[in-house]
């Protein structure tokens, strides 16, 4: 049976990053992608010019008309926007008992803007975190998740994870893609084990769309079978070899996304 993984995340228009990525991610890996759509932007490379979130019934209905059809074997959790569509989310994965889900704190875009509401940080850390999987927040959103600044380095990034995993969070695989040094560092933390994620830092300004790459391919990787390690492991090597390819596809004028279909170029 051919494997389906739901992507509950925002659009973004220019095609880098939210639903667009996941879906890319989602069919470069040999799985069937679907999606929830949880609000609409308007953005390209450079900036985040408006932002419309859905009203939360219309998320919770797509949602509804998805696991009345679909065997989903996996679920990634992107953008939610609002309070509101958080707990409409939270209620439908109860719902209908949806399986263990891959969660990326989405808090603001990459050119700064915010992409998740104050009130919602709190819906977040109460209706989500507890229940998921793994939380893949990067360098900033584990600061903001667990208090403090961004950490500096792997003895830091394991304290905030910790942190994050206080919250209620099977596991924690914090992001070093934002830090510096020549390796790029993801550490996967759960309550008895610490499993450390390292690639070459590849030099390209084309990032876009990284995080929610990985998050689906990570959530791609658990439709397939592979435990969460492997999923991991398989996700950072797929993130590395697009953002390898990123400089290729010379799109936009500002930060440029990954390049998902490297392995045809």
């Amino acid at each position: 049976m051919t494997a389906v993984v739901l992507t509950i995340a925002g659009s973004d228009s220019g095609g880098g990053a939210g639903i667009q990525a996941d879906l890319k991610t989602f069919a470069a890996l040999g799985v069937y992608g679907v999606s929830a759509l949880t609000a609409v932007t308007a953005q390209n490379t450079q900036t985040v010019a408006a932002i419309h979130p859905l009203p939360a019934d219309v998320v919770a209905a797509q949602l509804d008309a998805l696991f009345a059809d679909f065997s989903i074997g996996a679920v990634k959790i992107g953008m939610l926007a609002t309070a509101e569509v958080v707990e409409a989310v939270a209620r439908a994965l109860t719902r209908h008992q949806a399986p263990p889900f891959v969660l990326d704190p989405v808090m603001a875009a990459s050119s700064g803007e915010a992409l998740l509401a104050r009130d919602a940080l709190g819906a977040l850390r109460r209706m989500l975190i507890p229940r998921a999987l793994v939380v893949t927040p990067n360098l900033a959103e584990a600061a903001l998740l667990g208090g403090g600044a961004p950490a500096t380095s792997e003895a830091e990034m394991l304290a905030q994870a910790r942190v994050v995993l206080a919250l209620g969070a099977r596991s924690v695989l914090i992001k070093g893609g934002h830090g510096a040094g020549e390796e790029s560092v993801d550490l996967l933390v759960a309550p008895n084990a610490v499993h450390r994620f390292a690639a070459k830092r590849i030099a390209t300004k084309n990032t876009h769309g990284s995080g929610c790459t990985l998050a689906a391919a990570i959530a791609a990787g658990l439709a397939q079978g592979l435990d969460l390690l492997a999923a991991c492991g398989a996700a950072k090597d797929y993130v590395t070899a697009a953002l390898a390819g990123a400089d290729r596809l010379q799109v936009g004028h500002g930060r440029g996304p990954l390049d998902h279909f490297w392995q045809w170029r």
